[in-house]
């Protein structure tokens, strides 16, 4: 049976210890507390580091995660990668996990021709069952994909079989242009942590894709949304902007919401696999600080 992928799909947070390895038992932590706090699902994408990890590391990480959950949400896994012939063995290996949709970026470490980035997904779908996400990631990596090239999918297997997370800037003004070209057919994830957020859900989404570090308050702004609390979303969204401010490429993204998770007690230690291009100082993480103050008071009242 197909899994609904709507909502707040938590992107998760990869804990390793001391020697590289993933840490199954913080994990497991992690995903019982996002439970917790209410999300609807979870990724695992460009901010759980698998771009840092070998294939069977990944099939590891989704297998690890399916367990923990024991079907009490669903997971997203992404197969993106440098080669169709790897993407289409993840996507493979995550349907018969039990994944329930998959989502693939684009190659990131050269710009392929618009033609081969259509085969490329192409090659994607129909090697799996279940829905592909298409994301654009190039906000961190990678370059921009053509807004033709969603209406296309679309157009050839559904907007159910096939959905997108587009993270090129400019965010709504690009959303806005996919939903008129695709007639309102497009299902579209926000991808910015929640920052886009008061932007996107006027035009459309149909869920929010964040990292992990404050679920509660993702949960929070989401249902502000859906019941039309404009006011509310507003309050809990400004300082969220303000820690997404300082998360500009993908290893600050992560350094911010481990530092975060350790704060919370759900992880142990800050790792990242290196090499990284950025790391925390006590200028960030005092700015940091007073915005999670600011949240959790908001958030509670």
């Amino acid at each position: 049976m197909t899994q609904d992928v709507r909502g707040v799909f938590t992107v998760l947070s990869t804990p390793f210890k001391d020697d590289d390895s993933i840490d199954h038992e913080i994990l497991k932590r992690e995903i019982d507390w996002l439970i917790d706090n209410r999300v609807d699902g979870f990724v695992l994408a460009m901010v759980s580091e698998v771009l840092r990890l070998a294939a069977h590391e990944r099939r590891e990480l989704a297998q690890s995660v399916i367990a923990a959950a024991k079907g009490r949400v669903p997971l997203v896994t992404s197969v993106g990668a440098e080669s169709t012939k790897i993407a289409i063995q993840l996507a493979q290996w995550a349907e018969a996990d039990g994944a329930a949709a998959v989502m693939a970026t684009p190659p990131s470490a050269f710009a392929p021709l618009s033609s081969e980035v259509a085969k490329y997904y192409i090659s994607i779908i129909e090697s799996v069952s279940i829905p592909v996400i298409v994301q654009d990631a190039s906000n961190y990596v990678g370059h921009p994909l053509e807004i033709s090239l969603y209406v296309d999918l679309i157009d050839k297997y559904g907007e159910n079989r096939v959905q997108f997370k587009p993270e090129a800037k400019p965010v709504a003004e690009r959303l806005q242009q996919l939903k008129d070209a695709s007639k309102g057919r497009a299902r579209v994830f926000e991808g910015q942590g929640g920052n886009d957020l008061m932007d996107t859900y006027p035009i459309g989404v149909v869920g929010s894709m964040p990292g992990a570090e404050i679920p509660w308050a993702l949960v929070a702004l989401w249902s502000a949304l859906e019941s039309g609390d404009m006011k509310r979303a507003a309050e809990i969204h400004a300082p969220i902007a303000k820690m997404v401010s300082y998360q500009t490429t993908l290893d600050s993204y992560v350094a911010v919401e481990k530092y975060l998770l350790v704060k919370q007690g759900i992880f142990n230690n800050q790792r990242q696999r290196g090499p990284v291009s950025f790391i925390l100082d006590n200028s960030v993480t005092d700015v940091i600080d007073a915005a999670y103050a600011d949240l959790e008071q908001i958030v509670n009242r």
